[in-house]
């Protein structure tokens, strides 16, 4: 367990790990990837990281930006654990902001599982009074884009989701395009 979220060197496996954990900056900009445990605490584990991930990237706690980043994450989070689960497999998260040609905070799921596919972005449908099924619908209201392509190293697939950033102002500018 973690004593302080909001410390970098807390929120990463030790160093000599496997490389499991790329704060490496790209060619736009830094990255945040790490495999989670396909549980509900590894799940939980993830969600925190985003968030401290996104603040000390500029994108602060209590901003509707960051607020919506995080549920974003949660809900592809939430659908790898529920519906990617793979005994004995892990997920894998990658955040990465980017500032070419907008700011834009990108947010990839991958799970092993690849015969439970989602749905296109274009054919998703309101599940009515069902329990479940509204993950998808939430992440398509609050993401720029988002889609879904096969896992290219293996069985799977990666769930992705584009957030529009403005800033800090704390408006909302993201949603369907």
């Amino acid at each position: 367990m973690m004593n302080n979220p909001h410390s970098p060197a807390r929120t990463a496996y030790p160093h000599g790990t496997g490389g499991h954990l790329s704060t490496d900056s790209g060619p736009y900009g830094p990255e945040f990837a790490m495999p989670f445990t396909s549980t509900p605490r590894g799940a939980s584990l993830a969600r925190r990281l985003v968030a401290v991930r996104l603040h000390e990237w500029g994108i602060p706690y209590g901003t509707t930006p960051h607020e919506a980043i995080v549920l974003i994450s949660a809900e592809l989070i939430a659908n790898a654990v529920r519906h990617g689960h793979v005994p004995g497999r892990d997920f894998h998260l990658r955040l990465r902001p980017t500032s070419l040609p907008d700011p834009v905070a990108r947010v990839e799921v991958t799970d092993t599982r690849g015969e439970r596919l989602p749905p296109q972005p274009d054919a998703l449908v309101d599940p009515g009074l069902e329990e479940g099924g509204r993950g998808l619908l939430l992440v398509s209201e609050l993401a720029h884009r988002w889609g879904w392509h096969p896992r290219p190293e293996g069985p799977g697939k990666t769930v992705w989701a584009e957030y529009l950033v403005s800033g800090q102002s704390g408006t909302r500018t993201g949603g369907r395009s």
